[in-house]
This record gives structure tokens, C-alpha cells and sequence, in this order.
């Protein structure tokens, strides 16, 4: 898949229409993160991967870091574990004007080791991202993801699968898409956690 089309797949959804001057304060954001020098990792990156979604997410995926195909593309969750996370997107149920995909680290680390000088450095961004976008759910995956946003959790083979209780948006932990291309069990692990957040968010609408 090319770069063109990648862009085009991912693109912010149109039927929702925002205040300019909202669009102008995310983009003023956006180039702060992609100009951003602050640790080692914009010496590799080929660029900054901010955000794929609406401005107005109810639903916000937390991931850890970019891969390859992310860094490539500018755009979060592209590859195979995006893939997998667009699947249980639309297996929850939720449409391209409800939720939003981004990462801690906004650089790919190189050999996709993640970087704890990049998330003191990135962790700024990350929580002026979430106040910005205001999401009433936040749904980080994998462990970094999930410890960033919960310090004090438990490990996310305990938390995943279950919401989180804490204050402001409500947290529902999932193991990490890619995980779940390790093995079987954490595959099956991962498809009955994505049908627990679906009856999750179908219970808070109902």
C-alpha cells in the first residue's frame, strides 16, 4: 500500500464538522509534535505519527509506539496490528465519527523497543491530546499504554478485558493487538476482551 493511499484510507472523517478555530488548535498541536526535538528518537524517525481520527472522539485507543509502517505512513496503527485493531473497532461497533487512535510515543523507537526518555518527553503531548479531544472512553493497549494512563494498575494480562476504575474518562485496558499475533492463547485472549468492550459500551448507551 502506498503512502497516497494509506493517507486517503486514514484521513480525518469528513461528515463531522468541526469549528475552525478547534481545527486551527489541533493543527498548531499537530506541528508541535512533528517538529518536536525533545529526545533522541527525532534523530531516526522519518516522521512524527500524531493522530488518525475525529477531533470529537467518544472512544479514544491509546497505543505504545509507532512502527515501521507507522513512521512511513504518519499515521497511527497502519500495519498488521492496525489491521487487527480496525477489525474490533468495527466489531464494537463504533463508526468513524466516535473514536480516535494515537500513541504514547509519537516516534518509532528503533527495533521497536520503547523508549522511557521518549515517554517522559512524549507524555506531555499524550495528555494535552486528551484534553483536548475530550473521549468519555480511553482504551489503552498494552502494558505501557495502560501504566501510563493507570501507574498503579495491576499487570495487563490481570487488567485487560474489564474497565479500569479511575477518575475522568473511563478506562477499558486491552492487551496490545500484536500481541495477540504471538500465539493462540493471547489471540483468543484478545478476541474475548474486544467482545467484552463491545458489551461494555453497548451497556453505557443502553
Amino acid at each position: 500500500m502506498g503512502r497516497r493511499s494509506v493517507s486517503a484510507r486514514f484521513s480525518t472523517p469528513r461528515s463531522v464538522r468541526h469549528p475552525p478555530e478547534k481545527i486551527v488548535a489541533w493543527q498548531v498541536l499537530s506541528n508541535e509534535i512533528r517538529a518536536c526535538v525533545l529526545c533522541s528518537l527525532h534523530q531516526t524517525r522519518t516522521q512524527a505519527v500524531v493522530y488518525r481520527g475525529t477531533l470529537a472522539p467518544t472512544v479514544l485507543f491509546v497505543g505504545e509506539a509507532p512502527g515501521v509502517a507507522e513512521d512511513l505512513a504518519g499515521i497511527p496503527f497502519v500495519g498488521r496490528s492496525g489491521q487487527r485493531l480496525d477489525v474490533a473497532i468495527g466489531q464494537v461497533g463504533l463508526t468513524v465519527d466516535e473514536f480516535g487512535v494515537l500513541n504514547l510515543l509519537k516516534c518509532h523507537p528503533p527495533k521497536n523497543r520503547f523508549d522511557r526518555a521518549a515517554e517522559r518527553a512524549c507524555r506531555p503531548y499524550l495528555d494535552r491530546q486528551i484534553a483536548f479531544l475530550g473521549p468519555k472512553v480511553l482504551v489503552p493497549l498494552g502494558s505501557h499504554a495502560f501504566h501510563a494512563l493507570a501507574p498503579e494498575g495491576p499487570p495487563i494480562l490481570t487488567a485487560a478485558g474489564q474497565p479500569y476504575p479511575q477518575e475522568g474518562p473511563s478506562l477499558f485496558p486491552l492487551i496490545h493487538p500484536a500481541a495477540a499475533m504471538r500465539s493462540r492463547r493471547l489471540a483468543e485472549r484478545w478476541d474475548r476482551d474486544v467482545v467484552a468492550l463491545g458489551r461494555w459500551l453497548r451497556g453505557r448507551t443502553e
